[in-house]
């Protein structure tokens, strides 16, 4: 159901810098970038992250509540792809661990502070 999600960013390169290192761990790559956004994919049919320059020219602001949640396939990959974001300049928002029942997630917060988890559900 989801297409995409945009990241508003006041650093557009050093966004754009973060989310090739941290997408690529999980294969995604740029598909698609103009001057005021970048998007990154797997797949042309698999949703997609973006970030971008506000287009009514004012500062990106974060979201209260607002998060961008990011599947992936193991417990090890949220592991590793948390540590990826620490070691980007994230914050942390939530080691990775069970959240109850089999959902395992980590939460993290951008160069931007926009507020992002990699989840998986274990068997």
């Amino acid at each position: 159901m989801i297409g995409y999600v945009t990241l508003g960013t006041n650093s557009f390169n050093q966004a754009a810098e973060f989310y090739d290192a941290l997408l690529a761990e999980i294969g995604a790559k740029r598909s698609m970038q103009f001057e005021t956004f970048i998007v990154w994919s797997v797949s042309p049919k698999a949703p997609s992250l973006a970030i971008c320059k506000p287009y009514n020219g004012q500062a990106a602001t974060v979201g209260n509540g607002v998060m961008v949640a990011l599947h992936v396939d193991s417990p090890e990959k949220v592991d590793a792809l948390y540590a990826k974001a620490m070691s980007l300049g994230a914050t942390d928002e939530g080691n990775p661990g069970s959240r109850g029942g089999n959902f395992y997630a980590a939460y993290f917060r951008d160069l931007d502070g926009n507020k992002l988890n990699f989840f998986t559900i274990t068997q």
